[in-house]
């Protein structure tokens, strides 16, 4: 039984990422978690009581903590969940970025290397630092493209600047001190558990009660979806078998204008469960103003993960979004316990 630390595991990614590791089973979780707004123990009832899972409520950047942590669990593994992630939020307050995504990153790794150069050699070997990121840090595509592992970090966004700016500590890491990283760098996930400013779950919420359906400027800014579960089987063959010091992209091969994905929403939840008034969801699309600095395209190439790790997403994006409007449908107990708190689904980042 191998022991991984997941970091931020009660968010959306790392919540499914829990899940099912578990349900295959050959390991054993520490989830390290602040439970911030986003952090929900809900999305881990199911396996709260699981023999192979243990919780630990915290910061990253609390170093004793960590310290810890490591050294009562003894993990062969750090998976790095642990980041705040929306770009609306990073723009109405950067400095919470910058002290989770790269303070609390580089406390991570400092505590990851004293831990790794105090383990028995086969066990340093053996030991891995996984960190997940996002193509953001890449900056925006034009029509044409796609970012691959090689292509130049261009963030711009205070969140997309809060990461590349982790994803270079990670780097520096394994060529100064040589801890063994891993990274990957994915495209926009979506999926059950996923906390509702984001679009998707956004756009489910509002038009299961008929509100009005901000979309952003034009609503042809492009996005490469990819199903969280088809991400999480991703990351855990990264680990297994990725080659220490790499960056895998990660991709769903499904760009998409973000118009198409709304009106998409309307479509499915149309057929599924009609507004009581026999309106079409699709007429409470409202196009307001644009985010400040919304990069237009992204758009990632994933043939490196695929080449020489032999990963295949599973799910098509229309496959995947129906399976996440009919989780959505089945778990409204859910998402009212998760709007119970400060967050309302008004609009963010109108900075």
């Amino acid at each position: 039984m191998k022991t991984v630390l997941v970091t931020g595991g009660a968010g959306f990614i790392g919540g499914n990422f829990i899940l099912d590791v578990l349900a295959l089973g050959g390991y054993r979780i520490v989830n390290l978690d602040a439970l911030t707004y986003a952090g929900n123990p809900d999305t881990l009832a199911e396996v709260a009581r699981h023999p192979d899972y243990a919780f630990e409520h915290g910061d990253i950047g609390d170093r004793a903590l960590v310290q810890g942590i490591l050294t009562t669990h003894q993990p062969v593994a750090i998976v790095n969940f642990a980041a705040e992630s929306h770009v609306d939020r990073s723009i109405d307050g950067p400095a919470e970025f910058v002290q989770t995504n790269v303070v609390g990153t580089l406390n991570l790794l400092e505590c990851a290397l004293a831990y790794w150069r105090g383990l028995p050699l086969e066990r340093q070997d053996a030991f891995r630092f996984l960190h997940v990121s996002t193509d953001e840090v890449y900056g925006s595509l034009g029509p044409v493209g796609r970012f691959t592992e090689e292509s130049p970090y261009q963030p711009n966004s205070p969140y997309s600047a809060s990461k590349a700016a982790s994803d270079h500590l990670v780097r520096a890491f394994h060529h100064t001190y040589g801890l063994p990283v891993l990274t990957t760098n994915c495209s926009n996930n979506y999926g059950p558990f996923q906390f509702p400013e984001k679009l998707i779950p956004l756009i489910i919420q509002k038009a299961l009660v008929g509100e009005a359906l901000p979309v952003y400027g034009d609503g042809r800014n492009v996005r490469d979806w990819l199903y969280v579960k088809d991400h999480c089987r991703a990351i855990l063959r990264v680990l297994e078998i990725g080659r220490v010091g790499e960056v895998y992209n990660v991709g769903g091969d499904a760009e998409r204008e973000n118009i198409h994905v709304v009106r998409t929403i309307c479509a499915l939840l149309d057929a599924r469960q009609p507004l009581a008034d026999g309106r079409k969801r699709d007429s409470l699309i409202t196009y307001v103003k644009d985010r400040p600095g919304h990069d237009r395209r992204y758009a990632i190439d994933a043939s490196k993960i695929k080449r020489e790790l032999g990963w295949h997403q599973t799910e098509s994006f229309e496959s995947g979004l129906a399976n996440t409007v009919d989780w959505y449908l089945a778990h409204q107990q859910w998402v009212g316990r998760v709007l119970d708190g400060s967050y309302r689904m008004e609009r963010l980042g109108g900075a």
